[in-house]
């Protein structure tokens, strides 16, 4: 999020910034007064009046005098570096980005992908897809709430990202792929089979489990402790292994993207992946079936586990819809 916040800050955060939290609020009345004699947009008003007494950074004598004899053409009050201007623009794009990822994947996977014959389902609840959405909607704040102290720390440099491409070597810049996905594959294998301990389930994982013939409108319905600790893999990652800056931005649409189309209730069964790739039908069994296919990308933490069910093309939900069509 640090290259996400940064590219923002660029294009219009400074700016906004500027307005609503300006220097002119919090100046000295012998510099503010120039400032606004320069500078016409820290004239001050009503707003600036309110948000006089905000907390702020302090700017020298020497800083002052700097900006009230050459002032910026846009400065505000919190500059980048301060945390509570990064925690509160974080959450901005958090959750603008949440929403656009959401509705454009799970909205192109739903008309394009889903069949919506699945819908007809004796087990698809009346009104689903909208209760889909609204449960998804309910979460995405309680689950940015738990997430930002993971960005916060990437963007103060905590993290192990990086930017040139051959910081570590090329060998390692591909290979921190099938790491990434092999790390978070395993650990979200125990974290979702966790979920499933009745005490846990029943407070947390349930609500998730209600669409036991799932849209991908379903995908990111969850309780939000639940959509969290599903998510600490991925943000815990980069705080033990290098990665690219913009490779996990890209792997992190991905994982979104993914986690939307393997809720498409696809029983597509006899592809030369089925046994190595966890993919819709493999999913759709454990709406179905609650206690197998745990894992995220792969099968073979389930095989380890024990829990692993080989989808097959009698267990296809669509079955029962073809049966009701018939009757």
């Amino acid at each position: 999020m640090d290259l996400v916040l940064s590219i923002a800050d660029d294009l219009i955060l400074d700016k906004v910034w500027a307005r609503v939290i300006p220097l002119s609020a919090f100046a000295p009345a012998q510099f503010a007064a120039s400032l606004n004699s320069t500078a016409p947009y820290l004239t001050p008003s009503t707003w600036s009046q309110l948000i006089s007494r905000l907390p702020h950074p302090q700017f020298s004598y020497e800083t002052l005098a700097s900006l009230s004899s050459n002032p910026p053409p846009l400065l505000s009050a919190w500059p980048r570096d301060y945390i509570p201007r990064q925690i509160l623009s974080l959450s901005v794009l958090t959750y603008i980005g949440i929403h656009i990822l959401y509705f454009l994947f799970a909205g192109l996977s739903f008309q394009f992908i889903f069949n919506h014959e699945m819908m007809r389902h004796p087990k698809f609840i009346k009104n689903q897809v909208w209760l889909e959405i609204q449960t998804s909607l309910y979460a995405f704040p309680g689950m940015i709430l738990l997430t930002l102290p993971w960005f916060q720390a990437e963007v103060m440099g905590y993290s192990k990202l990086y930017d040139g491409l051959d910081t570590y070597g090329y060998t390692y810049l591909f290979l921190s792929v099938p790491l990434y996905l092999l790390f978070t594959d395993y650990l979200i294998y125990w974290i979702h089979r966790g979920l499933h301990i009745p005490f846990v389930y029943k407070h947390l994982h349930k609500p998730h489990h209600r669409w036991l013939i799932p849209t991908p409108f379903g995908s990111h319905a969850f309780h939000p402790m639940d959509g969290y600790a599903q998510s600490i893999p991925y943000h815990l990652f980069i705080f033990i292994f290098p990665l690219h800056r913009v490779l996990y931005l890209a792997l992190f649409v991905l994982v979104n993207f993914w986690a939307i189309f393997i809720h498409d209730s696809d029983m597509i069964t006899g592809h030369i992946f089925e046994k190595a790739i966890n993919g819709p039908a493999h999913h759709t069994l454990h709406h179905l079936y609650f206690t197998v296919n745990y894992g995220q990308y792969f099968t073979w933490a389930d095989r380890v586990g024990g829990s692993y069910r080989q989808p097959e093309s009698h267990l296809d939900p669509l079955l029962e819809v073809k049966a009701l069509k018939k009757d």
